[in-house]
């Protein structure tokens, strides 16, 4: 059984407000930092094979908490999800195109303008699981750091879900998912674990025309 621990990257400036992508130069902010030490100390016991992480410097960041001097090792795989023109605009602006829409109800057929396909971000981070499955082995275990799009749709594959029921999966900041992977199935252990029992009513943010039951792209910044 091979165990995969999935880390989203802890909060920076624009997690939330700000469909931050593949823009160069977003760091972990003070709160974020917080949040990843603190997922750090949880972790610290765990005999780890290996440490990978999207290429972005706030998965970088969080990748580094965790490994406390082990080596990290890169893989764009578990990049941020190509989102194009879309890329550093706020979210109440972007809750107003009507590819919003598709984006919530029907995921698996979205290509963002200038950008990648949710199916093809799913498809590119499932191969990399199991390329990484391979390599650790039947016993080993290992932790990517990545993006919580790219997070939500390794567990929609896991639960063997399709594609478009993909949002009603959460993944906040600093947050902890656990797939065990066997030859027969994968086991889902624990999505978006925090390491806290708090409930909120909050909800995630996304402007004027994003309603309750939307999902927050990009992952959004969570209730904390």
């Amino acid at each position: 059984m091979t165990t995969l621990l999935l880390v989203r990257h802890g909060l920076t400036e624009l997690t939330g407000p700000v469909l931050a992508g593949w823009t160069p130069g977003v760091h972990l902010s003070d709160k974020g930092r917080a949040q990843v030490a603190a997922l750090a100390e949880r972790l610290a016991g765990l005999e780890l094979d290996a440490i990978v992480s999207s290429p972005l410097e706030r998965c970088v960041e969080t990748a580094e908490a965790v490994a406390a001097g082990r080596a990290i090792e890169i893989d764009d795989r578990f990049g941020e999800c190509g989102y194009g023109e879309w890329t550093g605009r706020e979210l109440k602006e972007l809750a107003a195109e009507p590819l919003w829409r598709v984006v919530q109800a029907h995921p698996s057929a979205v290509v963002f303008p200038g950008g990648e396909a949710l199916a093809d971000v799913q498809a590119r981070a499932v191969r990399a699981v199991r390329d990484w499955n391979e390599r650790v082995g039947p016993t080993g275990m290992y932790l990517a750091c990545s993006h919580g799009d790219v997070i939500k749709a390794i567990v929609a594959d896991a639960l063997g879900l399709h594609l478009d029921q993909f949002q009603r999966i959460t993944a906040d900041p600093a947050s902890l998912t656990v797939i065990r992977y066997t030859p027969m199935r994968p086991f889902v252990l624990r999505v978006n674990d925090s390491g806290s029992a708090e409930v909120t009513r909050e909800a995630p943010l996304g402007g004027e025309n994003h309603t309750e039951s939307d999902a927050a792209v990009g992952g959004g910044a969570g209730t904390t």
